[in-house]
């Protein structure tokens, strides 16, 4: 094997996520989740930045509420990535599907059941299943009744929810990831910490100190999942993707070391398991006071992760100039500057596939542990033909040229053990809520509005990607 060669059992698949998938919202005793009360776009990011409370509004549509179905059309789905050569499933478990309030003492057994099902029907199609526990789908309940993550109990109840998915399926399931882009906590705190945050809030002081209960509440998940199953593989995830600076000016390098740092920090924590130096300084900048309780800190050194999983879609860029930043350009949640030497999807997300190699050689260098690429892909409107074919070579090109820089950053010495492309079936994006921003192999007959019949077609991807994974990523 040279180093840019994809090492024998490489984990090729997908990745989806229950709250975009699997739909059934209030079926089998599930409880509400984030995504189940907000709407579609424009007024979904209302909800996001504080404009508009999903508890005080109601909306014509929930797309989530159906997504495209895949709690009952699952074997359908998996036999097509089966078809496709998937060796490993990325996806989700729903919290409260398993507790539906977040607090609950009992689990919900037919919640239990689902993924029972769900996994064994992997299983027998060769697929190993690869879970993260909370993938934005902290309990509506416990955004009620506790105010999310801003609250210390919510470590309990996690710790309850993890102990009883690492118990039930502990012959299934190897591979965990404990938070889904944790560091999507500071963006949107709704989806990533179940909370609603008030004008009149410290809002930079309650994210450190929800952050600080995740993290603790992740150490614990490590430490329960060991001592049930030394065999488990268990991972944090980010939301990658490097911050350039916008010129060679010193003041723009700072900046974008400073923005980096932001992301990182997470991962500082959970992987080399302390609180850099940098965070203590920058939380007394900024009159930031965390609580902490006895034996978190300990918690966290003696418990860090096995492996750094990450989504990557896109670079940014920023200045120290003020008036620089005036034209920064919205990337949905993320915002950049505009790259002058790259080009832009549909959604205004900047392609940078040599960012990808860059982003994984910081991430290396930084953590020499083992990455895992869980989530990278472009968003599209995909046309169906006259003949019923779709012919996504603008997909292809996207995802071709990102293997390839992985390829190179194998090259530079990077450990890479698998690689998962985002909405490997089209689903309802997490971002904007709409079904026209594609990412899929698989095309699913729904629109926006929610009209079609769910029907599944395979797009010109699916071969290519296809041949991708018989040839072990070697002919692409």
């Amino acid at each position: 094997m040279t180093n840019n060669e994809f090492p024998k059992g490489f984990l090729w698949g997908g990745a989806i996520a229950a709250n975009q998938a699997e739909g059934a919202y209030d079926k089998d005793g599930k409880g509400l989740s984030p995504t189940d009360i907000i709407p579609m776009g424009k007024e979904r990011f209302e909800v996001f930045f504080g404009k508009k409370n999903p508890f005080e509004h109601e909306f014509s549509y929930y797309p989530s509420h159906e997504a495209i179905d895949f709690y009952h059309r699952y074997k359908e789905d998996i036999a097509l990535f089966k078809e496709m050569g998937f060796n490993c499933l990325r996806t989700s478990v729903a919290w409260a599907r398993i507790f539906p309030n977040g607090d609950e003492t009992e689990p919900n057994e037919a919640g239990l059941k689902f993924y029972d099902d769900l996994f064994d029907e992997l299983l027998k199609n060769g697929i190993e299943p690869v879970v993260t526990i909370n993938h934005f789908d902290t309990p509506v309940g416990l955004t009620k009744d506790y105010g999310g993550w801003r609250n210390r109990k919510l470590v309990e109840f996690y710790e309850r929810y993890a102990r009883t998915l690492f118990t039930r399926y502990s012959g299934k399931v190897k591979y965990w990831m404990t938070f889904n882009e944790i560091n999507m906590i500071q963006h949107i705190p709704l989806f990533g910490g179940g909370m609603m945050i008030e004008p009149h809030e410290n809002k930079e002081e309650l994210i450190y100190q929800a952050a600080h209960h995740q993290l603790v509440a992740s150490a614990s998940a490590v430490k329960i999942g060991h001592e049930i199953n030394s065999e488990f593989q268990i991972g944090c995830m980010l939301a990658g993707g490097s911050v350039y600076p916008n010129t060679c000016h010193p003041d723009d390098v700072l900046k974008s070391i400073e923005a980096n740092r932001e992301q990182y920090f997470f991962i500082d924590v959970q992987s080399r398991g302390e609180y850099p130096r940098y965070a203590h300084s920058m939380f007394k900048k900024n009159n930031i006071s965390i609580e902490m309780q006895e034996g978190d800190l300990t918690l966290l050194k003696d418990h860090t992760v096995d492996y750094i999983a990450f989504s990557y879609y896109m670079s940014r860029l920023i200045s120290a100039d003020p008036e620089v930043m005036k034209t920064i350009e919205s990337g949905n949640v993320l915002s950049t500057l505009k790259n002058p030497y790259l080009k832009s999807s549909e959604w205004g997300w900047q392609i940078d596939p040599v960012g990808l190699r860059v982003t994984m050689n910081e991430l290396y260098d930084r953590y020499q542990k083992p990455l895992f690429i869980v989530e990278n892909g472009l968003g599209a409107v995909d046309t169906v033909e006259a003949d019923g074919s779709i012919n996504d070579d603008y997909r292809i090109d996207y995802l071709r040229e990102h293997v390839k820089e992985m390829k190179n950053a194998m090259d530079d010495g990077v450990e890479l053990m698998g690689y998962t492309p985002w909405g490997c079936i089209d689903l309802i994006s997490a971002s904007t809520g709409e079904m026209k921003k594609r990412y899929g192999f698989i095309y699913v007959d729904k629109d926006n509005e929610g009209n079609g019949t769910l029907k599944r077609s395979k797009k010109k991807s699916f071969d290519w990607y296809k041949t991708v994974i018989q040839s072990n990523g070697s002919n692409l």
